[in-house]
């Protein structure tokens, strides 16, 4: 499982960066904007040299409105800013085949600038709060479109969890839905160290975390801290290897 952390400034990216050992993506977004909120280009930049280089660069594009051509342009910004993982929110989408309409654009807009990036369709845990697609239909709008990877979040930052608002076996189905597509699986929203036993054990591929790695828990008041990162992962690992000894086969 790969460890993506959301700074919300060039000064949290440089704590992530002391901490790189530890995480595997740092994801640029702008809070203040929403729940993948897009940051401005000169950041990205600024964050992908603030970052070692061999660290893979996302960066959120935004809540999205079903506008097709407005969000691949925003993506293809992204991915010109230094971006290589281009998500996607798919906010103002309501059917899939909206869904399917916007994350097609955004690929051929990605692609052809950099056919190695990797482009990632984002739906809500709690879709039924804002009116968007259903989020068990990711995985398929994400395969039609040809992005690499389904994830879910949550829209609204009000304390609410993933967990509170799709349960863990409907996640788990989700993560079955995108590997049996040959996409990645990611999952995010307000996932605390207490939620990887269950995000390990259905084999999520990318989870997402901000506040688990702030001060106090706050993912707006408080701060990434390095030691705060290198404890989450920690923690990932020490799942890692339960898991990875619950199936190895019994001797003899």
């Amino acid at each position: 499982m790969l460890l993506l952390i959301s700074p919300d400034s060039v000064e949290e990216a440089r704590d992530c960066a002391k901490a790189a050992d530890h995480l595997d993506i740092v994801d640029v977004k702008k809070p203040d904007e929403g729940s993948l909120g897009g940051n401005f280009p000169w950041v990205i930049r600024e964050i992908r040299d603030a970052v070692p280089a061999g660290t893979p660069l996302s960066a959120t594009v935004g809540d999205v409105p079903y506008k097709p051509g407005t969000v691949a342009q925003a993506a293809l910004g992204a991915v010109v800013s230094g971006a290589t993982y281009i998500k996607v929110g798919l906010y103002g989408c309501t059917t899939p085949d909206q869904g399917i309409d916007v994350m097609r654009g955004v690929v051929r807009a990605v692609k052809d600038h950099r056919p190695d990036a990797f482009v990632v369709a984002s739906g809500y845990a709690d879709a039924h709060r804002i009116g968007c697609v259903n989020p068990l239909a990711l995985p398929d709008i994400a395969a039609r479109s040809g992005a690499d990877a389904a994830m879910l979040d949550t829209a609204i930052k009000d304390g609410t969890r993933l967990f509170d608002h799709v349960s863990p076996d409907a996640c788990a189905e989700f993560v079955r839905l995108a590997h049996a597509a040959g996409l990645l699986a990611a999952l995010a929203g307000s996932v605390t160290a207490a939620d990887l036993g269950p995000l390990t054990s259905m084999g999520t591929d990318i989870v997402g975390v901000r506040g688990a790695v702030c001060e106090g828990g706050d993912r707006n008041a408080g701060r990434i801290r390095p030691h705060l990162v290198a404890a989450f992962r920690a923690e990932m690992d020490r799942h890692a290897r339960r898991q990875a000894a619950a199936t190895v086969p019994a001797a003899g």
